[in-house]
């Protein structure tokens, strides 16, 4: 599955891939456990094998703000505090079972010392996290609250039924209710 996800960059060798899966541990997340919470360094980064995770954070209101899903076959990190080494301002939690694969970033440091191939996977998967950041964000600027559903059911629809309500209303933009009635009105 990492192989698989690591060739279709078309950058890493064999022996490259090879070295990530020797670095890598395998870490289970049980629904609800967190994978960084709010406070902590960020100092590794994981490959979703299986499971949903949540980005969220708390606001002065204490309502929780989940603004990431995190689906399998994808990498996850709380990114800003992995570069910067500063506390992380988010949470991320397991909203269903997870296993992951998670490397150090002090071995995602060391294989980019070690081939310029690294270094160019790396900039790819940082500018495609970027790109899904700004899509997310258009998309929540310029697109109703059921455009947005549907988009979801479009990329994830083995996965939205597993993402509690509460969860996926406050990704969307709305509340409980109003996914509710959205729920209904489109039968997929």
């Amino acid at each position: 599955m990492i192989s698989d996800f690591l060739k279709e960059f078309g950058v890493l060798t064999t022996a490259e891939i090879n070295d990530f899966h020797r670095l890598g541990t395998t870490r289970h997340l049980q629904k609800g456990d967190f994978f960084i919470s709010e406070g902590k360094s960020c100092k590794e980064v994981a490959f979703i094998k299986s499971g949903i995770l949540r980005s969220f954070f708390t606001p002065e209101s204490g309502e929780e703000i989940t603004y990431c899903i995190t689906f399998p076959n994808t990498l996850m990190t709380a990114y800003s505090s992995l570069i910067t080494s500063l506390p992380t301002l988010e949470n991320i939690q397991a909203v269903a079972p997870c296993e992951l694969l998670i490397i150090q970033k002090t071995d995602i440091d060391q294989l980019s010392k070690s081939s310029l191939n690294w270094v160019t996977f790396f900039k790819i998967i940082a500018e495609q996290q970027y790109i899904e950041l700004e899509k997310r964000l258009f998309l929540f600027q310029k697109e109703k609250a059921k455009k947005r559903y549907m988009d979801l059911l479009e990329n994830q629809p083995a996965y939205v039924q597993q993402i509690p309500l509460q969860y996926l209303a406050s990704y969307l933009g709305i509340t409980p209710r109003h996914l509710s009635r959205l729920r209904k009105e489109i039968v997929f």
